[in-house]
């Protein structure tokens, strides 16, 4: 897999320099093991507008193939992703994000509270993932094995789903 993957974690105080993110380097390291390329990485903090204006700016201008939410799918008032994520879908990709849950919750209960979302946007998918990096890496694992094919059918490199 040679897909472009953007890495965007959400945090207040990782945007203001008060706290390292752990989580998107995380990712990068996992997405790098697979062949992905990682193309960009930033930290925004938890706002809806500026995580919807960023997504549609990466999506549109055909920057990636594969976008990488980590934070803001939890029950605080702040967190905002999934929210921001939805408001720029053009088609659910639901069978994501049922995985990652029911693969989280053979580890804590508490999976049932994370609210991320998978959608399309273009030839662009856009996945939230929590925020922790235990939690990223387990969910990012839990997906990893669907990636390469979702990508060649989303981005035209093969249109054949059916298996021999």
């Amino acid at each position: 897999m040679a897909y472009r993957v953007a890495i965007i974690t959400l945090s207040d105080k990782g945007s203001q320099g008060t706290r390292v993110d752990e989580s998107g380097p995380v990712l990068e390291n996992l997405c790098q093991n697979l062949g992905l390329r990682v193309v960009s990485y930033e930290i925004l903090p938890d706002e809806r507008d500026l995580l919807i204006n960023r997504l549609k700016s990466i999506c549109d201008a055909g920057q990636a193939d594969l976008v990488l939410t980590t934070g803001g799918t939890g029950l605080s008032v702040r967190d905002q992703t999934p929210e921001a994520t939805l408001a720029v879908a053009e088609r659910l990709v639901p069978g994501l994000a049922e995985v990652m849950r029911a693969e989280s919750l053979k580890k804590t209960n508490r999976a049932m509270l994370s609210r991320g979302v998978a959608v399309t946007r273009g030839r662009t998918l856009i996945v939230n993932l929590p925020g922790s990096p235990k939690g990223a890496r387990e969910n990012f694992e839990a997906i990893a094995p669907a990636l390469g094919h979702g990508l060649d059918i989303l981005t035209g490199s093969s249109g054949e789903c059916a298996q021999p």
